[in-house]
């Protein structure tokens, strides 16, 4: 099943012992654990690319700097953030190494959005992108990590997964590009470098939106005519050298995220 307008269809993060897990230290930097087999939720938060960034994330903390500088200006009609565009692929994914790419990217965009704070979109995404053998499985774990209050609290959304008044939430992934190191008929291993935007826009935002680079390598498995994700493995990087350009405001930040809607098809 392909992305489709306002649907993330997307695939497995895996979830065999093969998986690597990016847990916080107390200090609050990240470190890589090993692999487990472990249900807890320590190793369920580690499944998620982007939840794991965002663990580390709010563990940093923030002095609200990059917030301070938003004024009132002119405000943008507050729209969803939904992600634009029509459904490029009406049948699933082409069962050949592109195909495979086209799989591992948007599954990559849909696992990293914000949809998958909400219980519903996020079951509906599960559903739709996992292989049906780890699907159910990871259906538990998920909903066990995204509601974990102590989490939510640290990255600034109550309860139910929702940016406080007057603040937008972003999480997005965006692809830089793919290659796939191994394939047959009924597998592929494909990799995927992309950059990920993370945090609160709003002028009284103490988590900024910030931005962070990884690569994360998919296990897809050919299952019912389309390409599947079993399992995966992330690490840091590669990451660009910064150019010397002011941070925008909050104001524009969220004008920013309000305007433009994400992808749903990355290649």
């Amino acid at each position: 099943m392909s992305l489709g307008d306002d649907h993330h269809s997307s695939g497995d993060y895996g979830g065999t012992g093969g998986t690597r897990l990016r847990l916080p230290e107390e200090d609050g930097g990240p470190r890589r654990g090993g692999t487990s087999s472990s249900r807890s939720l320590v190793t369920v938060v580690g499944v998620v690319v982007l939840l794991i960034a965002a663990i580390a994330f709010a563990n940093r903390g923030g002095d609200g700097s990059a917030s301070a500088e938003g004024g009132d200006g002119d405000k943008p009609k507050t729209s969803a953030t939904a992600p634009t565009g029509t459904r490029p692929v009406q049948s699933g994914f082409a069962h050949d190494e592109q195909g495979a790419q086209s799989a591992a990217a948007n599954y990559a965009v849909a696992l990293g959005s914000d949809g998958m704070f909400d219980k519903a979109r996020r079951h509906e995404i599960v559903e739709s992108v996992y292989a049906s053998d780890v699907a159910a499985a990871r259906q538990t774990d998920l909903d066990q990590a995204y509601s974990n209050q102590e989490f939510l609290a640290n990255i600034g959304l109550d309860k139910n997964g929702k940016a406080p008044t007057g603040q937008t939430f972003v999480s997005r992934v965006i692809p830089v590009g793919s290659k796939v190191t191994a394939s047959d008929a009924e597998k592929a291993t494909v990799e995927v470098w992309y950059t990920s935007l993370f945090g609160l826009s709003g002028g009284n935002s103490t988590n900024p939106v910030t931005e962070s680079w990884y690569t994360t390598t998919y296990q897809l498995t050919w299952t019912n005519a389309d390409w599947k994700v079993t399992d995966f493995q992330q690490k840091d990087g590669p990451v660009p050298v910064g150019r010397d350009q002011r941070a925008s405001t909050a104001d524009d930040m969220t004008k920013a995220v309000e305007e433009y809607g994400g992808f749903t098809y990355a290649r």
